[in-house]
């Protein structure tokens, strides 16, 4: 499978495109990013190793928290995960945030 980077993680990553071993989850395939590029981990994952919120992240264009299995979903070989930077992400970042915050309106 293919891991592409955008925005600011494409330099701390230093390529556009990581291809990993395929029959993995999700939740998987971050780990091993993480720990190939440890700058990553704060900028990804919380301090239990959770995906923060606001973090743009697809699978083959489409949000995997949507699904029933979320970051546990199996990744196939064929597959491509895209993770994307908050800041050039649009409107997913500003619905986050404000929840963080805790406004609610539009």
């Amino acid at each position: 499978m293919r891991v592409e980077f955008y925005g600011v993680y494409r330099p701390m990553v230093g390529e556009k495109t990581i291809e990993v071993e395929a029959d993995l989850n999700l939740r998987q395939v971050l780990e091993i990013m993480v720990t190939r590029h440890p700058l990553l981990r704060p900028e990804l994952l919380d301090d239990s190793g959770q995906l923060y919120p606001w973090i743009p992240l697809y699978v083959n264009g489409r949000n995997p928290r949507l699904f029933a299995d979320g970051l546990d979903r199996p990744i196939g070989a064929a597959e491509v995960v895209s993770i994307f930077s908050p800041i050039a992400s649009g409107k997913i970042n500003v619905e986050e945030t404000r929840k963080l915050r805790g406004d609610e309106t539009p």
